[in-house]
């Protein structure tokens, strides 16, 4: 890292350029290929500019509301090559903002800007931290628990939550303790009886697959003493630990109900039922945080009814300790079926494998070495904080991730190749992905389709763990099942790992079918692939932004899109409250007619 006056040119010339409104100006420093992210700072949305046309046509219909200035690089210069890369910050009408600047041949490749706090609301962080108490005497004194046990009662009742946030799992404790800090009263509502039990509640042997440094949550990081890969049931203790640390509200045992939204006085009425009693809530702001996915999806497979063993949905799978010496058959190749498939295996049963469709599959110590160089031990060391590299990750376009992931997993094929000889020996059927890009676009485009191996690989490999490819089930028998080459395969259990519907399905059942379907499908890019149509959208779909219903959003993810993200789903709430001005760049149109 080296200071370069290069940077600081660029950036004077483009100030200066917004300060006239000079759009072309603008557009003259980006090279004919280019990107610039934003995160909420110009289109109060999440949003990716592609190429100088649509900066043009972004900076042509925000420029005069946003009103930015100061622009100034931040720290040192990084320089590779003829690529300079540095952070900057900013300010606009609304807030302070920060984002990253790359420069090559002296002209923008890549420039992500991002609010970062809102003017007059900025949250009390540091030195500017509650003080929690005043020294001096009071006869009328209230103590802190007297207030949060006031606090806690009113609640919903003489106190009407501004965001009612739907699911008590990372992603509702993360908005949760943001939305705290920024002082947006809210409510989380939780089906199970803790905070946590939506990983307590699942199969005995999951353990998360990311590492620690990566699975941090808001404010408060993992001690240095916490495992690298962290039990399911030592994680549901940490987010009802920190639910309490951070004073939320959340209501447990309450399912959602019913949902209508007003526009008129601008709040949804929403029927919850609380330990058996119903309550009516009317929040201004809803949002649906019930994980990265919507319900599961339904067995729907012939001859159920004369089937005499068990037939269960993995989502209500818990343990194999039931079937030892059973004869097992789990439908499916991604996460869910590798690690019951393990379980089952564990436990004493004989288990085969029915996959349907390759899948991807990385081993766990590669994917570390390899794939998370800005998250890990190294990285902390380097001065790479999590908030330092949750910024870094933010600044990639989703544009540029398939060749980035190309190129990773390239590397991958060569480090592990006799790994994925001994796979194929099996019969287990893997690939990169349509595209070769690998997990992480996987993981993006479709939410299915891969496994981080954890142990279940060496089971397959030794013909342990028994495998059928391309195993399309047509049916289910008196027996077990048949398959669509006509096969029959004997089971006593049969486990359905075939995945869940979209999150906006959640919506459908609670607020109306037709609203659901206005608002389409969450997640995906619109890559082209199978399970991503098109067209291509440059953002993950209706996820922490605005969406086609009024004042209904989405959070979700694993820990580390739960924890960033939260933040600007966070700042997007906030300035509604505030009753600050938020113009939506491009909100998105429906999917269906209905809204």
């Amino acid at each position: 890292m080296t200071d370069t006056p290069q940077l600081g040119d660029w950036i004077a010339a483009f100030d200066r350029a917004l300060s006239y409104r000079d759009v072309s100006g603008v557009a003259d420093l980006f090279h004919d290929e280019c990107y610039w992210r934003d995160l909420l700072a110009f289109t109060w949305n999440i949003k990716t500019m592609e190429g100088r046309p649509e900066i043009v046509e972004m900076l042509s219909e925000t420029l005069s509301h946003v009103a930015p200035r100061a622009w100034r690089v931040s720290g040192q210069a990084e320089i590779a090559g003829n690529t300079v890369s540095s952070w900057i910050t900013f300010e606009t009408a609304a807030g302070v903002c920060k984002g990253r600047l790359t420069l090559v041949d002296g002209k923008c490749h890549i420039l992500m800007t991002a609010l970062d706090d809102l003017h007059g609301h900025e949250e009390p962080r540091g030195r500017t931290r509650n003080k929690g108490l005043t020294h001096r005497a009071d006869p009328h004194r209230r103590t802190w628990s007297e207030l949060r046990h006031e606090e806690t009662r009113r609640m919903g009742h003489e106190d009407q939550p501004y965001v009612l946030i739907v699911g008590g799992g990372q992603g509702g404790i993360a908005l949760g303790a943001r939305l705290r800090q920024l002082g947006v009263p809210a409510l989380i509502v939780e089906k199970n009886a803790r905070a946590g039990d939506s990983w307590r509640n699942r199969y005995r042997s999951l353990v998360l697959h990311d590492p620690v440094w990566y699975d941090h949550l808001p404010y408060l990081e993992f001690p240095e003493n916490w495992p690298v890969f962290t039990p399911k049931d030592k994680l549901g203790d940490w987010l009802e630990a920190y639910a309490n640390i951070f004073e939320l509200e959340i209501w447990q045992s309450t399912s959602c109900d019913k949902a209508s939204f007003d526009a008129e006085n601008g709040l949804w009425t929403v029927e919850v039922t609380r330990d058996g009693k119903p309550v009516t809530l009317r929040p201004a702001q809803l949002v649906f945080a019930t994980g990265a996915y919507g319900p599961p999806r339904e067995i729907d497979i012939p001859g159920g009814e004369e089937f005499a063993g068990t037939l269960i949905h993995s989502s209500a799978y818990q343990s194999g300790e039931a079937f030892a010496g059973k004869t097992c058959a789990v439908i499916g190749a991604a996460s869910s079926a590798h690690d019951v498939c393990v379980d089952l295996w564990e436990a004493g049963a004989d288990v085969t494998m029915l996959q349907r469709s390759p899948s991807i599959v990385v081993r766990s110590e590669t994917l570390m070495d390899l794939g998370f160089e800005i998250y890990s031990e190294d990285a902390v060391a380097r001065g790479i904080t999590v908030d330092v590299a949750d910024m870094l990750a933010a600044s990639v376009p989703f544009a540029l991730f398939p060749d980035q992931q190309r190129a990773l997993y390239q590397d991958i094929r060569k480090r592990d190749a006799a790994f994925y000889d001994r796979l194929a020996a099996a019969g287990f059927d893997f690939d990169f992905g349509e595209d070769d890009s690998g997990l992480m676009m996987k993981a993006l485009r479709t939410a299915s389709g891969y496994y981080i191996d954890v142990g279940a690989s060496d089971l397959i490999a030794n013909g342990e763990i028994k495998v059928i490819s391309g195993a399309d089930v047509v049916a289910l028998t008196p027996d077990g099942l048949r398959l669509g080459d006509g096969q029959e395969v004997t089971a006593d259990v049969v486990v359905a790992c075939i995945g869940y519907q979209s999150m906006n399905e959640i919506v459908a059942g609670i607020v109306s079918p037709e609203v659901a379907s206005a608002i389409g499908p969450c997640w995906g890019l619109g890559s082209g692939v199978r399970g991503d149509p098109g067209p291509w959208q440059g953002e993950l779909r209706n996820m922490w932004k605005p969406t086609v219903a009024e004042n209904l959003w989405f959070h979700g993810g694993n820990l580390a899109l739960s924890r960033f993200y939260s933040r600007f789903l966070a700042l997007q709430l906030k300035a509604r409250m505030e009753g600050i001005k938020t113009p939506v760049y491009r909100r998105p149109d429906p999917v269906q007619s209905g809204l």
